[in-house]
């Protein structure tokens, strides 16, 4: 059905809201490029992109609501409604599942009695699947506003939500120490982290994603995983492989006309021969 018009932000929310925006824009040449900033600073008022949010940005940067629409529905980092202080996300692709985060978000799914995408009653916790964090060789990992948890099993899970929920002292495995969501929407807004000792403690990488890098300056000695050719031992000379034998032994059987006995004639040259 077709909705009313959005309504604008109470008068003052309005002042303060259009002086930050303002110098957001300053910084682009084209004002269509803050788009994604602006939208992170008005999700920083509300915790969450609304209409009036989206009307805001679109007023600010002589858009259509429909052209802004389409921009916030397409990023997951922007959301469409009311949610946590504190966005939990458990990454189940690929590695992180296999090592545990498939098991992670089940678990921290019966135990916080939601779905994906669902906060919990007090309004602390949204749970969320992610996709991958690019920290791999921390596997399985948990992120809270954005914030790394590396290493994670189900039972330490279960207790960073436990302690989020009753407001204890979290502490990232690495990087800034945690706020809350509103407060990292600020930051993406472009707005500088103003805690004392945050941008000190963001760290680098950890030891595990250094391992290549400590191979390459020959810190490290490889690991020999296959046997020099030179070492490997023929029980029959040396020859030429015919075209039906692998060139590798790393190659599994495939079922192509070089391998499959009932396809002896060989690929077709060209299409249809």
């Amino acid at each position: 059905m077709p909705q009313l018009p959005a309504p604008d932000f109470p008068a003052e929310v309005r002042a303060r809201l259009e002086a930050d925006a303002k110098e957001v824009i300053g910084r682009y040449p084209d004002s269509r490029s803050a788009l994604l900033p602006l939208l992170h600073l008005v999700q920083s008022e509300e915790g969450y992109v609304s209409r009036t949010g989206i009307r805001f940005c679109a007023e600010m940067l002589d858009l259509t609501t429909a052209e802004v629409t389409a921009v916030v529905t397409f990023y997951t980092m922007y959301r469409r409604k009311p949610s946590g202080e504190y966005q939990v996300g458990v990454c189940t692709n690929t590695l992180c599942a296999v090592m545990g985060g498939d098991a992670i978000f089940d678990e921290l799914k019966e135990h916080l009695g939601v779905g994906n995408n669902g906060t919990t009653e007090d309004g602390k916790i949204t749970l969320e699947h992610i996709e991958c964090n690019a920290a791999c060789d921390f596997a399985p990992v948990v992120m809270v506003n954005w914030e790394f948890f590396d290493n994670q099993t189900p039972d330490s899970a279960k207790r960073l939500v436990d302690d989020l929920r009753t407001g204890e002292q979290v502490t990232p495995t690495r990087g800034a120490p945690l706020c809350t969501y509103k407060e990292t929407a600020r930051i993406l807004a472009g707005f500088p982290d103003e805690r004392p000792g945050a941008v000190e403690s963001t760290g680098g990488a950890g030891p595990a994603s250094l391992i290549g890098l400590r191979l390459a300056k020959g810190e490290l000695s490889a690991a020999r995983v296959v046997a020099q050719r030179s070492e490997v031992r023929h029980e029959t000379p040396p020859h030429d492989p015919s075209p039906a034998e692998h060139l590798s032994s790393h190659d599994a059987p495939q079922q192509t006309s070089a391998s499959d006995p009932e396809h002896p004639a060989g690929p077709a040259a060209e299409e249809g021969e």
